[in-house]
């Protein structure tokens, strides 16, 4: 025979365990977007300026690695891939503070020798 009962509580310990679940994911995934795909430690300026446009993103990695809009590049790729740009395109450099000053300098000369003269160095503002 079948009763009709009331329930008296309502287990909820599952549904707990399925939100730390996904509270986990959406943490672990925020982190992830937060710290973008590149890991830079930027130098340091008292008087950096915020950047109002959206400039072509050119990295340099302290081992000396290149990156095109966050693609690995030899500095060969990217003066074939920007020789038919506008000569009015804005750059953004963000090179790690430890990489080489070469690696820099030829990425600027390669800029420049193009007839690029958009160019900023992304730096950490001082507090």
């Amino acid at each position: 025979m079948h009763e009709n009962r009331e329930f008296d509580y309502i287990n909820v310990i599952p549904l707990v365990d399925i939100m730390l679940v996904l509270l986990t994911i959406v943490l672990v995934t925020a982190t992830f977007i937060v710290q973008g795909e590149i890991p830079l430690k930027l130098p340091q300026a008292k008087h950096a300026e915020v950047a109002t446009l959206e400039p072509l993103r050119i990295t340099l990695t302290k081992e000396g690695k290149i990156f095109w809009e966050a693609k690995e590049v030899t500095l060969k790729e990217l003066e074939t891939l920007i020789k038919d740009l506008p000569r009015e395109t804005p750059f953004s450099i963000s090179a790690d503070k430890e990489a080489s000053v070469q690696s820099l300098v030829s990425i600027l000369d390669l800029l420049k020798g193009n007839g690029y003269n958009r160019i900023s160095l992304k730096t950490e503002k001082i507090s």
